[in-house]
């Protein structure tokens, strides 16, 4: 039996338990499953995934999950604690129990994709999978196929959302299951929001999450996009955002991975519009045999328009992270500036990172730059740490911290910062000055 097959048999199988629905649904469903099984699962002949091996995911045995059984104690123990609108899906299925929408005002909607195309399927199918089509990956393909649960989620002109949408996608452990979220964003004029994606789960979990979002910002919408993935290092982890933005509007991505033995990460935004811009803030933190793969792309389509993009890895143990970033200038998109940084600190010599920042462009009024370091942690610099009296492994901890820095000072919800913070450096002393030492650190770094 081919790896293919064992997927579209579970296919299959949950069609057969479906009732009736809308034909156009049917009929996705049905491209994406063609699809997939034309394509099959990408291999390490295929450029776009060279340095990424998915068999583990291709031969894996995954089920899908039946219910979001689980309590208010271990939601608690995972969730991020914020003050947020709130959706929660445990291995994918929807979880009402666990969601707190109170108070949303009436110019958003947040909602389950099941519920959204339930009450109004006609609204959801025209701009879903405008953006990623079943011919992006096998993966987006997979995703439509089994598309069923996920978050939709659309504010009004003009309206400035207080608190940040919380998306919290939860894994538990037991029999390996698979869901496919698929997520909706309609932002639209002179809007602005906090989106937070969260990923986490129970330590023995190893499952498998496919999720496709697909991000519209209208005329000077604002959307700032957190994605947190902290998920069991048995859980594998396959995730495209697509991010169409208009004239004057303004996105900024803080993707942050810390969790996951297989990750894969692609996030594409167009610039449509002149004066859009688009940042790209990315902070990957590997250990043990972890692999982390983060393929970018910013598409300059309009003249006037800016992107900013500023990707870190840290990789100890054995990790092996990928950075593939690529800025793409239209031809006649004048004016444009863009601008792409990698960086990467290898912890261990056993430590892995293959990088490829690229420059596509067809004006000749651009301001574009690129490029890619990677290094060790400087001995000197751990030694001068030492002699103000602090223990070896704190001095590394310190500098590690310093490297993430950058993009750390970023990141505005606290909450989220001091979760990376502990992950990539641990728990520091509380007696010395954290933020002058983490400052002498980085000027010791530069």
């Amino acid at each position: 039996m081919s790896d293919t097959q064992t997927f579209l048999d579970t296919l299959t199988a949950r069609s057969q338990q479906r009732g009736a629905e809308p034909t156009w649904i049917a009929a996705r469903r049905q491209a994406g499953a063609a699809r997939f099984e034309a394509m099959g699962f990408p291999t390490r002949r295929d450029e776009e995934w060279k340095y990424t091996d998915v068999r583990t995911i291709a031969q894996g045995n995954f089920a899908l999950a039946e219910n979001a059984d689980f309590s208010q104690a271990q939601a608690a123990a995972l969730t991020l604690p914020l003050d947020a609108y709130r959706l929660t899906f445990v291995d994918g299925v929807f979880s009402a129990a666990l969601s707190d929408l109170e108070a949303l005002p009436s110019s958003v909607q947040v909602m389950p994709l099941s519920k959204a195309l339930a009450d109004n399927h006609e609204a959801v199918g025209g701009p879903l999978g405008r953006l990623t089509g079943v011919d992006f990956s096998p993966f987006a393909a997979l995703n439509t196929a089994f598309m069923e649960e996920g978050a939709v989620v659309r504010i009004a002109p003009g309206t400035v959302v207080e608190k940040p949408i919380l998306l919290q996608f939860m894994s538990r452990a037991g029999t390996p299951v698979m869901c496919h979220p698929r997520i909706l964003v309609e932002a639209a004029g002179r809007s602005e929001a906090t989106l937070i994606e969260h990923y986490v789960g129970e330590t023995e979990a190893a499952n498998f999450t496919n999720v496709v979002a697909e991000l519209m910002l209208d005329r000077g919408a604002i959307l700032n996009h957190y994605k947190l993935q902290e998920a069991p290092l048995g859980d594998m982890h396959v995730a495209s955002i697509h991010v169409e933005q208009s004239r004057d509007s303004r996105y900024s991505s803080y993707n942050l991975n810390l969790g996951g033995a297989l990750v894969r990460n692609d996030l594409i935004s167009d610039l449509n519009g002149q004066g859009a811009e688009t940042n790209f803030y990315g902070l990957f933190f590997g250990q043990g045999r972890q692999h982390i793969d983060n393929h970018t792309k910013v598409n300059h389509n309009a003249p006037l328009t800016f992107s900013n993009e500023n990707y870190k890895g840290i990789l100890d143990d054995r990790a092996h992270g990928v950075f593939n970033g690529k800025v793409y200038v239209k031809r006649d998109s004048q004016k444009i500036e863009g601008f792409q940084s990698n960086q990467n600190l290898l912890l261990s010599d056993r430590a892995r990172i293959d990088a490829k920042p690229e420059l596509e462009i067809y004006a000749d009024d651009v301001k574009c730059s690129h490029g890619t370091t990677t290094g060790q942690l400087d001995e000197d610099a751990i030694y001068a740490l030492r002699t103000r009296g602090i223990d070896k492994a704190t001095a590394r901890g310190l500098l590690t911290l310093a490297f993430a820095g950058e993009v750390l000072e970023q990141v505005a919800l606290d909450v989220i910062a001091e979760r990376v913070e502990l992950a990539v450096a641990g728990k520091l002393p509380e007696r010395f000055n954290l933020a002058g030492l983490v400052e002498a650190a980085a000027a010791l770094n530069d």
